[in-house]
């Protein structure tokens, strides 16, 4: 990954913040909150331990701020309202969920769907949040499905939805080209036409 670092005159060095915080994302991305280190991120972004505690407070939230980050890159939940059928809005939600988690430009898989799943116990309010994200994605998925849907059916039809999403990132972080991923979405497709 690129950094930029430099040396101010006869002081230390400084870094680009929302750099470092791209870098932290991918990081934590590709690894998992547990499996970048301190030393792999000051590393990585080019500073000593002190600076990065100066700039993000800690390392929790330095991924909190990676987290915010990552939502903001395009993903499974694009332009919903532009749908005009029910069927429609499930077909993109999964084409856009499946292109995410298999975007070159970015990492396999999705930070958010497989991030602190497992954790040591200091770290479980650092999962917690990211609980509470997948909680919102099930959530935005339902209101849009809202339109055509009574709220439980909507709310299950999202729970079902996610699980696929999930998986679907899963499969992206074992290798699944997106051509695979458009199979279990056809899959899918078809199950929710026969429901």
């Amino acid at each position: 990954m690129d950094k930029q670092i430099k040396r101010r005159r006869g002081g230390p060095r400084t870094f680009n913040r929302e750099e470092a915080i791209d870098i932290a994302m991918r990081l934590f991305w590709r690894h998992g909150y547990e499996g970048v280190s301190l030393n792999d991120l000051t590393a990585a972004i080019g500073i000593a331990p002190p600076s990065l505690y100066a700039a993000f407070g800690s390392k929790a939230e330095l991924y909190r701020e990676a987290l915010d980050r990552y939502a903001g890159i395009p993903g499974a939940l694009l332009n919903l309202d532009a749908a005009s059928t029910q069927d429609e809005v499930v077909a993109a939600i999964l084409r856009q969920g499946a292109d995410a988690v298999t975007d070159p430009e970015g990492e396999r898989g999705c930070m958010v769907s497989s991030g602190m799943l497992q954790c040591a116990e200091e770290h479980a309010s650092l999962a917690l949040a990211v609980s509470k994200r997948r909680d919102a994605m099930r959530e935005a998925i339902s209101e849009a499905l809202g339109r055509w849907l009574d709220p439980d059916r909507s709310k299950s039809l999202a729970r079902f939805l996610v699980v696929v999403l999930q998986g679907m990132s899963v499969q992206a972080r074992d290798g699944a080209t997106r051509g695979e991923l458009e199979e279990v979405i056809e899959e899918v497709l078809r199950i929710h036409r026969v429901g």
